[in-house]
C-alpha cells in the first residue's frame, strides 16, 4: 500500500483556514483509491461519503460547467489547477438542462477564501453544500494526479467528517465493492425524461432532433442560434419514433457518460439514420456511437481526455484545434485510416496530437460526421464552433438535393 500522504506537508506553514462557514469547515476527509492509496484533507460542501472513479481534468477554468456535466456522472473530478471557487456560482454557466451536479464528488488542492465575480451569486462550497455533494480540499493534487496518469483512473471515494474516521481497511473494502465503468450504461441515468424543445433565433431553417445521452445546455442554445429548431429527446427514443412524430432535418448525437460499448439503442439510431440518409452529427460519446454504427471498436483509455486545452489535427484541412473534452473510453483506429461499412466508405478524420486518440469518424459521402470533443465549448475554446455550421451547410445541401430530386 502506498503510504498516505497528508495535505498538511505541503500546506504552508500558519495558513488560515479558508472558512468558518459550514460548507467549508475544518472537517477532516479522507480519499481512499481502489489501488490502496490514501490521501488524507479536509471537507468541502456536504459532508459524508460519496463513491465514483477519480480522474483529472486539466482546464484552469469552467469549473462550474465542468462538475454539472452529465459526462461525469459517476466520477471524482480532480482539478488540476490548484486553487478552485475564485468565480464563485452563478445562476448562468451550469451545463445540465436542470442546474444539477452530475459529478460525484471534487477534489482540489486549494479553496478560494473569498469568491469574485460580477455574476457570482454564492460560493462553490454553498453550492456544492446545497446540491448534497461532497468534495474534499487541501490535498498534494500534483502527487494524485502523477499517480492516475501512472496507474490509470481508478475506483475511489471521498469520506469526510465520521466516514473519514473509520479504519482505512473498511473503506477500502467499501471503494472496491462499487461497479465498474467498464461496461457501464449511464446514458438512460443522466438523459432528460421527456422531450422538449429549444426554439431558434429568428425564422427556423431546419429541425434537429437531439438525442439527450447526457446532453449540455450550450450545445441547442449553439444550434438555436444557427436558426435550428432543436428538439431534445430521451436516449431510449427510436429513430422511427422521433421521424414520425418530428420530421427531422438532422440528426445530432450529444456527449454523455458511460461504455459505448453498452449503448446498443443509440447506435441502431445512428445506423437507421445513415441506412435513410439523414444529415447525422454527433459529438463526444456520440463519436463513439457513430464510430459503432461503422464497425469500429471501442476500449477504456488509461486515464482519458478531461479538460479545455487538448490539441486535435484534423486530417482533411490540415488544421490543428485546440479543443475541450471530457471522455475515458475512445474508438480504436489510426490517423487517416479509410475503411468500408455497409454505409459506403468511411475515413478517421481526427486525432489527439498528445496520444494519437481517434477524435472524428466521417463517412465519404459526407452525411454523417462526429468529433470526440466539445464544439459548443462551454467552457472551452471556441475553435470548432464551426461544426455547427457544417452540420447546417450539411442540412442546407440535403435539402436541395432533395427538392432537385423532386
Amino acid at each position: 500500500m502506498t503510504q498516505p500522504l497528508s495535505s498538511e506537508s505541503s500546506t504552508q506553514k500558519g495558513s488560515p483556514v479558508t472558512s468558518a462557514s459550514p460548507a467549508v469547515s475544518s472537517t477532516p476527509a479522507v480519499l481512499v483509491l481502489a489501488d490502496g492509496t490514501v490521501f488524507k484533507g479536509r471537507g468541502f460542501g456536504a459532508t459524508g461519503r460519496t463513491l465514483g472513479e477519480a480522474v483529472f481534468s486539466t482546464a484552469m477554468t469552467g469549473y462550474q460547467e465542468t462538475l454539472t456535466d452529465p459526462s461525469y456522472h459517476r466520477q471524482l473530478v480532480c482539478a488540476t489547477a490548484p486553487q478552485m471557487g475564485n468565480t464563485g456560482w452563478n445562476d448562468e454557466d451550469s451545463e445540465s438542462h436542470d442546474e444539477r451536479i452530475w459529478a460525484a464528488g471534487f477534489i482540489i488542492r486549494d479553496l478560494s477564501r473569498a469568491p469574485s465575480n460580477w455574476r457570482s451569486k454564492r460560493s462553490l462550497a454553498e453550492e456544492l453544500a446545497k446540491q448534497n455533494i461532497i468534495g474534499i480540499r487541501q490535498i498534494d493534487t500534483r502527487a494524485l494526479v502523477r499517480h492516475l496518469r501512472e496507474n490509470g483512473s481508478t475506483p475511489a471515494g471521498i469520506f469526510s467528517g465520521a466516514e473519514a474516521e473509520k479504519p482505512v481497511d473498511e473503506l477500502l473494502e467499501i471503494v472496491r465493492a462499487q461497479p465498474s465503468m467498464a461496461g457501464a450504461d449511464l446514458a438512460g441515468e443522466v438523459s432528460c425524461d421527456k422531450a422538449y424543445v429549444v426554439e431558434p433565433e429568428g425564422e427556423a431553417k431546419h429541425t434537429v432532433v437531439a438525442w439527450d445521452l447526457g446532453i449540455k445546455s450550450n450545445t441547442p442554445r449553439e444550434m438555436a442560434a444557427r436558426g435550428l429548431r432543436v428538439v431534445v429527446v430521451p436516449a431510449e427514443t427510436t429513430y422511427e419514433d422521433a421521424v414520425s412524430e418530428y420530421h427531422p432535418d438532422g440528426i445530432f448525437l450529444s456527449n454523455g457518460p458511460g461504455d459505448p460499448a453498452t449503448a446498443d439503442g443509440p447506435v441502431a439510431v445512428a445506423k437507421a439514420a445513415m441506412a435513410d440518409g439523414m444529415p447525422l452529427f454527433g459529438i463526444c460519446f456520440g463519436n463513439q456511437i457513430l464510430g459503432r454504427a461503422l464497425g469500429l471498436g471501442t476500449y477504456k483509455m488509461r486515464f482519458g481526455h478531461r479538460g479545455i486545452n487538448i490539441p486535435v489535427k484534423d486530417h482533411t484541412t490540415g488544421v490543428i484545434h485546440i479543443t475541450a473534452q471530457n471522455h475515458g473510453f475512445a474508438l480504436e483506429g489510426t490517423a487517416g485510416q479509410s475503411f468500408d461499412t455497409e454505409f459506403g466508405p468511411a475515413r478517421i478524420t481526427h486525432t489527439c496530437l498528445n496520444d494519437g486518440t481517434v477524435e472524428g469518424v466521417a463517412l465519404a459521402n459526407g452525411k454523417a460526421f462526429s468529433v470526440q470533443y466539445h464544439p459548443e465549448s462551454a467552457a472551452g475554446p471556441h475553435d470548432a464552433r464551426t461544426l455547427f455550421d457544417d452540420f447546417v451547410a450539411l442540412m442546407d445541401s440535403t435539402a436541395n438535393t432533395d427538392q432537385e430530386g423532386n
